[in-house]
C-alpha cells in the first residue's frame, strides 16, 4: 500500500504545473522543493516547521546552513536543495541584470539586490561595477561584517574599480534589522567614496540599502 503522501505529491505537482507557483501557498512550494531531498517522507510537517522558524519561503531558502540545521529533520540533503534554489534565483536575477544597461533596468537591479542580500543575517557590502555604457562588468561582495556593521575602505573600492576598468559604481549593502533607513555613517562613507572616485573619472550612481521591509536609495533621498 502506498504511503498517504504519494498521492498528495502527485496532486501538488499537477497543480503547480497546471496553475503555476501563485496557486501554491509558501508551505506547498517548499514541500515541492523538499521532495527530492526527502523522497520517502511526508514533507509538509518540515515545510511548516521551516516557515514557522524563518517566516517566509524567501527567508527559508536564504537562511544560513547552520541555522537551517537547527530545525529538526533538516540534514545535508535538505540544506543542499534549499541552497540550490537560492543559487538558481540569484543566477537568474543576475542574468537579467546583465542583459541590458543597468540604469535602464532599475527594477532588475533591485530584484537582484533583494535576492542576494535582503535576508542575510550579517551585513554585506556589495559593489556593482559598470562600464561606460552602464553595462555590468562585475558584481562583487567587498566585505562581510556583523549584524549591524561591515568595514568599508574607500581606497579599496576605488582600487578595485580601476583594476576592472570600471567608470561607474553602484554601492549596495543590507541592514539585517530589516529597516533600510540609512545611518549617518552610511551617508558619510558614501560621500567619502564619491570624493575619492570622482577625480579618477569614476562616477557613483547610487548607494542602495536593502532590508527585508524594502530598500532605500541615497540618491533618491538626496543624500548624495
Amino acid at each position: 500500500m502506498e504511503p498517504h503522501f504519494v498521492g498528495h505529491r502527485a496532486r501538488l505537482r499537477t497543480r503547480f504545473l497546471e496553475s503555476g507557483p501563485d496557486a501554491l501557498a509558501d508551505y506547498e512550494l517548499l514541500e515541492l522543493v523538499l521532495f527530492r531531498a526527502l523522497p520517502r517522507q511526508d514533507t509538509k510537517p518540515l515545510a511548516k516547521a521551516l516557515l514557522a522558524r524563518f517566516g517566509s519561503f524567501a527567508e527559508v531558502v536564504s537562511a544560513p546552513p547552520p541555522r537551517l540545521a537547527e530545525v529538526e529533520g533538516v540534514g545535508e540533503a535538505v540544506v543542499a536543495e534549499l541552497k540550490l534554489v537560492q543559487a538558481a534565483a540569484l543566477r537568474l536575477a543576475k542574468g537579467e541584470l546583465k542583459a541590458r544597461p543597468v540604469l535602464s533596468s532599475w527594477s532588475q537591479v533591485l530584484d537582484f539586490c533583494r535576492t542576494a542580500m535582503a535576508f542575510a543575517d550579517r551585513e554585506e557590502f556589495r559593489i556593482l561595477f559598470l562600464d561606460k555604457r552602464n553595462q555590468l562588468i562585475a558584481d562583487e561582495v567587498l566585505s562581510r561584517g556583523t549584524v549591524d556593521h561591515t568595514p568599508v575602505y574607500p581606497r579599496e573600492v576605488v582600487k578595485r574599480a580601476l583594476e576592472l576598468s570600471a567608470t561607474a559604481l553602484i554601492l549596495v549593502h543590507n541592514h539585517p534589522s530589516g529597516d533600510p533607513t540609512p545611518s549617518s555613517a552610511d551617508v558619510q562613507m558614501t560621500r567619502r567614496i564619491a570624493e575619492v572616485a570622482a577625480p579618477l573619472g569614476i562616477a557613483l550612481h547610487d548607494h542602495l540599502i536593502i532590508g527585508k521591509n524594502g530598500h532605500a536609495s541615497l540618491k533618491g533621498l538626496g543624500l548624495i
